[in-house]
């Protein structure tokens, strides 16, 4: 990763304010405590994001970081953290406990509960802050897991350590469509980590299910202009199958088929509708919104709102007469 700040071209009497900021407006609202006098402070972060996540790499002298109760309690975005050691020590302090955490470690902290973080002088430390919904994880698992060390006796977690440090060092990674393509991939990576090490992958499987058909029916929105959207494709594209597809959607009172229609109409209805209506033409519209035969889309059009598409368009964008 590119750094993006480096004391060394900072005066010392901004240099505390400087990395306060940087890290407020970047990652977390946490108040930064420097070893040494202004003069002898040396920061040099690099910044950047995954598609929702957001990665920093950092090298300093001696640091401490505090996220207070006041702070916490006004999170508004609630986030978990992993820290990834790569040289020197430091120390994670949250929930009751601490842990010590040297090259190799990881560990997690969360953004709703007040943290301290001690860093030794010039530590490499990365950071990854995940938002705390992606991960789809029990508060009791989290709290539970919070300042644990993830280190050598967990096989998950040292394969873990290899893959975030090179995602937060790597800058092709954090930019079109490979950064798009790591985040799903990041996300089930910790997940596993932090359901392997609390030893109870159960805890992990409820609120993934729970929000599956919510994250089904997102999926279809962003998507839903698609012609190739299909049962198969959306099933594939959460790693289960067509069959567990069905049934999660069904418990939710969704027939996919209508579903599917009913957006798409309700699209198309919009369009007819709008300042550009008349723009294109009918069949260009249903088109565009997954609707490969004409006369097809109009006859579902008309079941479905009582009117053609072409009455409803001159409805709502009337030719003025001659």
């Amino acid at each position: 990763m590119s750094p993006v700040l480096d004391t060394a071209f900072i005066p010392p009497q901004d240099r505390e304010e400087v990395v306060r900021n940087a890290v407020w407006e970047s990652m977390v609202a946490v108040d930064i405590d420097h070893g040494p006098p202004a003069e002898d402070i040396a920061v040099r972060i690099g910044l950047g994001a995954v598609g929702p996540l957001k990665v920093c790499s950092a090298r300093a002298t001696a640091v401490t970081i505090r996220r207070t109760e006041r702070l916490a309690r006004e999170d508004d975005e609630p986030a978990v953290t992993l820290g990834v050691q790569m040289t020197g020590s430091s120390m994670v302090v949250q929930n009751g406990r601490e842990c010590l955490l040297g090259p190799g470690d990881c560990a997690v902290f969360e953004s709703i509960a007040p943290y301290t973080l001690l860093f030794d002088e010039q530590v490499d430390h990365r950071f990854i802050r995940f938002p705390r919904a992606a991960l789809a994880l029990p508060d009791r698992l989290l709290r539970d897991i919070t300042a644990v060390p993830l280190g050598s006796d967990n096989p998950i977690a040292r394969l873990a350590f290899t893959y975030f440090s090179q995602l937060t060092a790597t800058d092709e990674l954090h930019q079109g469509v490979h950064a798009d393509a790591a985040v799903q991939p990041s996300v089930e990576l910790l997940r596993a980590v932090l359901t392997s090490q609390h030893d109870n992958s159960g805890l992990a499987r409820a609120p993934l299910e729970a929000t599956l058909s919510l994250r089904v029916t997102q999926y279809i929105r962003e998507h839903l202009a698609d012609r190739d959207l299909s049962a198969a494709r959306i099933a594939a594209a959460h790693d289960i199958s067509v069959r567990h597809l069905y049934a999660v959607l069904s418990r939710s009172g969704i027939s996919l088929g209508d579903w599917i229609r009913t957006r798409r109409l309700a699209e198309c209805r919009r369009e007819l509708a709008g300042q550009n209506g008349r723009l294109r033409t009918i069949a260009a519209i249903g088109r565009s919104w997954g609707f490969a035969d004409a006369t097809h889309f109009s006859k579902m059009f008309k079941q479905t709102y009582g009117i053609s598409p072409r009455a409803w368009r001159e409805q709502n964008h009337p030719r003025a007469s001659a």
